[in-house]
């Protein structure tokens, strides 16, 4: 069994965002926003592609240094729980552990040359769900990747609802990825989720690392 007791810093790859999301190549000319993103290569990737990608985490409040940090003291955690729960994912993508590990700190090393020049460019905010300092309508799609009901245990429904009704104040489409918890088990909060908002599908997507977790939700703004 995977047990975080908190949220933890891990950077996915800018292709694995692509995959997660369902992103076609049009997504380039859109205003993106990634909620917790935390140390991920998406944004510095696809901004360095001509995107227009702003990411939000509270972790953007700490210094290039600080983040390293953290990644490093985090990155035998994690590790040895996958190591502990190797039966739980799909190993095609990434062929081994230390595969794994190997395309991980690579993605994050990419966010950490790109942090400095991004958070002076204003695509790197410290800030964190369910209030977010952005005017209405600001973006075109509000994506959080392996937060909202990833974190089922530790966020409870009235935080995932009020998230949730952030993100669609401030874009046209909202994107959940996966729609799994740690132990990959649908959310807990995933029936009420998809009760509270009716403009909502979930969509196969080509990536699976967590069994199961191949699966995103996207919910649309619901029109006045």
């Amino acid at each position: 069994m995977i047990d975080y007791k908190n949220i933890i810093p891990w950077g996915r790859s800018y292709t694995e965002y692509v995959n997660m999301f369902h992103l076609s190549p049009g997504f380039l000319s859109k205003k993106v926003l990634g909620c917790g993103d935390g140390p991920a290569a998406f944004n510095a990737v696809a901004n360095a592609f001509g995107g227009h990608v702003v990411s939000v985490d509270p972790i953007f409040e700490l210094s290039k240094e600080a983040i390293e940090k953290q990644i490093n003291d985090s990155f035998p955690d994690v590790i040895n729980q996958t190591r502990a729960n190797m039966e739980q994912f799909n190993w095609e993508q990434f062929g081994s552990l230390e595969g794994l590990g190997k395309i991980r700190m690579k993605s994050m090393k990419q966010f950490l040359n790109d942090y400095e020049e991004g958070k002076a460019e204003g695509r790197y905010i410290a800030a964190s769900l369910p209030k977010l300092p952005f005017n209405d309508h600001s973006f075109d799609i509000a994506l959080s990747s392996h937060f909202l009901l990833l974190y089922s245990d530790i966020l409870d429904l009235d935080f995932h609802l009020k998230a949730i009704d952030e993100m669609l104040r401030i874009s046209s489409e909202v994107r959940i990825f996966p729609i799994i918890d740690l132990n990959s088990k649908l959310s807990a909060h995933l029936p009420e989720i998809l009760e509270r908002y009716p403009n909502h599908e979930l969509i196969k997507v080509n990536y699976e690392f967590q069994k199961g977790g191949n699966q995103m939700l996207k919910i649309e703004k619901s029109l006045p």
